[in-house]
Parts: C-alpha cells; sequence; structure tokens
C-alpha cells in the first residue's frame, strides 16, 4: 500500500498556485492528522479506504474547488472555521480589519457590528481578542448565519452573536463603537470571477455592481445612523478601489479617512471616524 511519502511525492495538482501545500492538507484532513503528522510518520501506509477519500479529494482540487470546501474548514487569525459554499473563504488578507480594528478602540466595553458575516471570521476573532467587546454580526443569508452560529458554540465565545439581516435593515437604534465590513466588491465584468477559487463562491458575495462599488456606497451612506459618537467605519475593497472609497468616506461626512496596506502592499483597507455633531 503506498504510504503518506510516496503520496506527498507522487501526487500532482499543476495548476494550483500551493500544489504542495493543498495535498498535504487533503491527506492530513483524510488521516485526521496534522501536517507535522505526515512528516512524522512519512513511512505509515494508507488503508483502502483512505486512498480511496484522497483519491476523491484530489480530484475534486484538479477540478479548481477550493480545498477550504473540500476540508470544511479554513484557518482564521488565530481560529479554525467551518466553512461551506455559500459562504466567502476567509481570506489572509481580510485580518489587517481585525488588526486595525483592535488598534482603534481600547479593550474597554464596546458594541462592534460586523456586516455581512459569513463564517463568521472577523467578529469571532475580535471577540476572541475582545471579551469585554459585544460583537454582533449580520448576514442576509441564512445558511451564513447558522453557518456562523456554528463556529461561535464551538468556539464558545458568549460575547458574539449573529442574525440574518440584508446590510443594517434588522437593526434597532442601538449605536456601535464600531461597524466593519468586508462586502462584495469585485465589478460584474471582472475576468478574475472566472479563475481560481473564486469560480466556486457565492457571487453574491462576491459581486457588487458594475463597478463593484454598489454595496460599499450603501454602507457608507447608511452607516452613521448606527454610529455612536466618533465611531469608526472599517471596509476590506479592491485593490485599485481605495481612492474611490476615501472620497465616498470624506464625501459622507467621516474624518480621520484613510487607507492601509495588505501583507501584500496593496491598499486594503479604508477607514473614518464620523464625529456626529
Amino acid at each position: 500500500m503506498p504510504t503518506i511519502q510516496a503520496l506527498l511525492s507522487s501526487t500532482q495538482l499543476p495548476d494550483s498556485p500551493s500544489a504542495r501545500l493543498d495535498v498535504e492538507l487533503l491527506l492530513a484532513h483524510v488521516l485526521g492528522k496534522s501536517r507535522s503528522y505526515l512528516h512524522t510518520w512519512a513511512d505509515k501506509a494508507l488503508t483502502d479506504p483512505q486512498l480511496e477519500q484522497f483519491a476523491a479529494a484530489i480530484k475534486r482540487r484538479q477540478a479548481g474547488e477550493p480545498v477550504a470546501y473540500i476540508i470544511g474548514q479554513q484557518g482564521f487569525w488565530t481560529l479554525d472555521l467551518d466553512v461551506a459554499p455559500h459562504t466567502l473563504i476567509p481570506r489572509p488578507d481580510t485580518e489587517l480589519l481585525v488588526e486595525t480594528a483592535l488598534q482603534l478602540i481600547p479593550a474597554t466595553p464596546a458594541a462592534v457590528l460586523d456586516l455581512g458575516t459569513g463564517t463568521g471570521a472577523i467578529a469571532l476573532a475580535l471577540a476572541c481578542e475582545r471579551p469585554a467587546w459585544q460583537l454582533c454580526g449580520l448576514d442576509r443569508v441564512p445558511q451564513a448565519v447558522e453557518l456562523a452560529e456554528r463556529n461561535r458554540r464551538r468556539l464558545q465565545l458568549a460575547n458574539a452573536r449573529f442574525m440574518q439581516s440584508n446590510w443594517f435593515a434588522a437593526l434597532d437604534d442601538q449605536p456601535y463603537q464600531m461597524i466593519v465590513s468586508n462586502p462584495p466588491y469585485i465589478a460584474a465584468d471582472d475576468q478574475h470571477l472566472s479563475q481560481g477559487d473564486v469560480r466556486f463562491e457565492p457571487s453574491s458575495a462576491l459581486v457588487a455592481g458594475p463597478d463593484g462599488l454598489d454595496d460599499i456606497r450603501l454602507i457608507i451612506e447608511q452607516a452613521p445612523h448606527f454610529l455612536s459618537a466618533k465611531g469608526w467605519l472599517l471596509l476590506e475593497h479592491g485593490y485599485d478601489q481605495a481612492a474611490a472609497v476615501c472620497e465616498l468616506l470624506s464625501a459622507r461626512g467621516f474624518g480621520q479617512v484613510e487607507s492601509r496596506r495588505d501583507l501584500g502592499g496593496h491598499q486594503r483597507i479604508s477607514i473614518g471616524c464620523f464625529a456626529h455633531e
């Protein structure tokens, strides 16, 4: 029977930019072990059922399906989150939203809103880091709300909750000290929608009108009604949208407007503070 080492050496994923990592993640998932196990027990042979499961997983990846959907999990910040095809896969670039949020307001009690929460990644990362904060995550997709709540329960984070809402529609008048969002921001005709992992992700979590800014415009317009005095709005956006988003923030009356760069050097998020008169 093939050993772990033999499978790691022979399995090919020519179209994947992270082929070696993909193979290791899929094999570790099939074995129910960590990636380090693969190298510690490289001579261990797989059983027939394990080989069949691994072959099926590799076939799905060769067809382009994201590894996160195949194994049902994705790491984000310090958390391992369940994922599903009706939500966007959390990405490392979005951790910049978490990092910035933690810098902007103190660790004292605060109400923080996460719009378009998906898996709950941003809300749960903040809830984990700031026990005194109360996090509310909203998503218009009921299955996403259920998934985020499942992640919350598994992580035992009592200071987060999730609700179904089309952006702000289901909210009452409670003010929030901060609103964070990774909304859809890809233009409808963007060629990247037919490439790579995003082919398998829900278009409703990716596309926002002809220029990709429809949802960002709505959030910026409505956010002041739900922000406390000197409340912050943090938005993730496309690598080439920083100037447009900053202009929208300034035009709506936000101050301290700036953009921040992700690990790749792209201006990935823009922020602003709204001072009510």
